[in-house]
């Protein structure tokens, strides 16, 4: 049984509402914050808080955008998404970090055993945690926006971290991919790209379904990248 709860917190006095999905059983519990797509936190991430927390991890649906800020067409979410993007390093790295103690620091949580997800634009954003180093041991991505940040940075990468693609995605083209594995290599990650074939953008996603966009859903990549993505929770957290 999974339960779930709305939680509000705040970033420079403004307020973010996130869902918390917490599974059955005694806690503390190993936990994973979920990072929306361009449009802001909808029915997909919060479906996946509770699909994750059914696996026995407590899941946190977070939001960068701001408490009822939602996108509804490709020009609001590019209008809401622009900006973030403009500025990783600052203002999109301060609102996930943010959101991480805020997982954190519920009841629930073991906050000594933290990881991060997303989708889309939300990969990006998990891929920019593990790339700031901020405080989670795993990072994955679904099918994810895979450009380094506007300043991109060195040492170390201490975070395992794993990007499920699509290799026909317009938005992470072959060479992107292979800049991806190259910045992972450089930073020393302990990194992984699991590529399928014939896949295009948002593939978990079953409401995608505009293939002159390049955003299509596929059941079978979904499923392989969700079983990975098991995998890889497992292994971080045994």
């Amino acid at each position: 049984m999974v339960t779930t709860r709305t939680v509000e917190y705040e970033v420079d006095g403004e307020t973010y509402q996130g869902l918390l999905a917490v599974p059955d059983g005694q806690g503390p519990f190993p936990c994973v914050m979920i990072c929306h797509a361009w449009a802001g936190r909808a029915e997909n991430e919060d479906k996946s808080a509770e699909k994750i927390a059914g696996m026995g991890y407590l899941a946190f649906a977070a939001d960068v955008y701001g408490k009822g800020r939602r996108g509804s067409s490709t020009e609001e979410n590019q209008k809401l998404m622009e900006p973030l993007v403009s500025d990783r390093t600052g203002l999109l790295a301060k609102r996930l970090s943010a959101s991480l103690e805020t997982m954190k620091a519920q009841d629930e949580a073991d906050a000594s055993r933290a990881a991060v997800t997303g989708f889309c634009f939300g990969g990006l954003c998990a891929l920019d945690c593990a790339r700031g180093n901020l405080g989670v041991a795993g990072a994955a991505a679904f099918h994810a926006i895979l450009g380094q940040q506007d300043k991109p940075q060195a040492g170390d990468i201490e975070a395992k971290v794993i990007a499920f693609q699509g290799y026909d995605d317009p938005m992470a083209k072959p060479e992107d991919q292979k800049a991806f594995a190259d910045e992972m290599t450089a930073r020393k990650a302990d990194w992984q790209l699991h590529l399928y074939g014939g896949v295009m953008h948002a593939f978990t996603n079953e409401k995608a379904n505009d293939p002159d966009f390049g955003t299509v859903y596929d059941a079978q990549a979904s499923k392989r990248a969700w079983d990975g993505f098991a995998r890889f929770l497992a292994e971080l957290f045994g």
